[in-house]
């Protein structure tokens, strides 16, 4: 358990161990998330890729693609019109 002081402006110093826990640094974001009445905090930028993964977990096999490497020639093909080669 880690103690944090607040200031009188509202503002909390994250201590190190809880900061090097969840990647952060200097002038990184972090959501303030509530459930169940408990307070909790996480790197917003990992908690971006993680809900990005989980909505795409299961698309490929959705869309057809048996494998990654049948997903990523398509995509490489896919390029190659694009670029016009």
């Amino acid at each position: 358990m880690e103690v944090a002081k607040l200031s009188s402006k509202g503002q909390i110093t994250i201590p190190v161990s809880v900061r090097n826990a969840l990647k952060l640094k200097a002038g990184d974001k972090v959501v303030i998330l509530e459930e169940d009445g408990r307070f909790y905090f996480e790197n917003s930028a990992m908690l971006a890729f993680k809900r990005a993964e989980e909505a795409f977990t299961g698309e490929a096999q959705r869309a057809g693609f048996a494998t990654e490497e049948e997903m990523q020639d398509y995509m490489k093909e896919i390029r190659r019109e694009v670029r016009g080669y």
